[in-house]
C-alpha cells in the first residue's frame, strides 16, 4: 500500500516523501516510519517492487525463447526490457537513476542487477562458443547492447520520438527494428 503510494507520487512527477506516501496510503504519519526510516528506504522498496516487476518480465519472455539459441534469447531479453520500460515509465525511472534512492542501499537490487549482466554474458558466450558474433569482444557487445535499450527507453521517456518523426503506435515496433538491427550487426550470420 505505501509502496504504491510512493510509486503513484513518482508517476505524477511529484516529490516523494515518507509522509506524503503515508497520507496518500491513509495511515498515520508516524506508521511508516516503523518499516521505512526514510525516504532512500521507501524509494528502495519501490525499485525493489520495481525490479521484481522487470525480472518477471525478462524470465516470462525468455521462457518464450528457443533455448538452443543465445542471438534470439538475446534478443528476447532486449526487447522485454524494452516493453517493460516502456510499459511502466516511471519504475523504469525509479531503478535506472540515482534520482530517488542512493543504488548502493540496496544489497538486493545490486545483486539481481549482477545476475541480469551475468545472464547477458552466458547468452554471449553461449554465441561465442556457437560462432554467430562476428567480435570475440564480448563486453563491447554487451555495453553496446545495454546503451542501445536503455538509450531507447530513456528517449521514449523524455519524449524524444516525435522529433525522429516515429508516432506513438509505432514506437514498439520500431524498439525491435533497432534491435534486429543490432542483431544483425554483431552477428556472423
Amino acid at each position: 500500500m505505501l509502496i504504491d503510494a510512493a510509486l503513484q507520487l513518482a508517476e505524477e512527477g511529484a516529490e516523494v516523501s515518507v509522509r506524503e506516501a503515508a497520507r496518500r496510503a491513509a495511515v498515520s504519519p508516524g506508521a511508516p516510519f516503523r518499516h521505512f526510516p526514510n525516504r532512500d528506504a521507501l524509494m528502495a522498496a519501490v525499485a525493489a517492487e520495481a525490479q521484481r516487476r522487470f525480472r518477471t518480465e525478462i524470465e516470462a519472455a525468455l521462457d518464450e525463447a528457443p533455448a538452443a539459441d543465445p542471438l534470439l534469447r538475446f534478443r528476447a531479453f532486449g526487447l522485454a526490457y524494452l516493453r517493460w520500460a516502456m510499459r511502466n515509465p516511471a519504475h523504469f525511472e525509479i531503478i535506472s537513476t540515482g534520482r530517488y534512492f542512493a543504488r548502493g542501499s540496496s544489497p538486493e537490487l545490486t545483486r539481481d542487477n549482477a545476475e541480469l549482466i551475468a545472464l547477458t554474458e552466458q547468452m554471449l558466450s553461449g554465441a561465442a562458443a556457437q560462432g554467430l558474433l562476428r567480435s570475440a569482444d564480448l563486453k563491447r557487445i554487451q555495453i553496446a547492447g545495454r546503451a542501445l535499450v536503455y538509450g531507447f527507453a530513456r528517449m521514449n521517456l523524455d519524449g524524444h520520438f516525435p522529433r525522429w518523426g516515429v508516432g506513438e503506435g509505432e514506437i514498439e515496433r520500431t524498439a525491435e527494428e533497432v534491435i534486429d538491427l543490432f542483431i544483425t550487426g554483431i552477428a556472423r550470420r
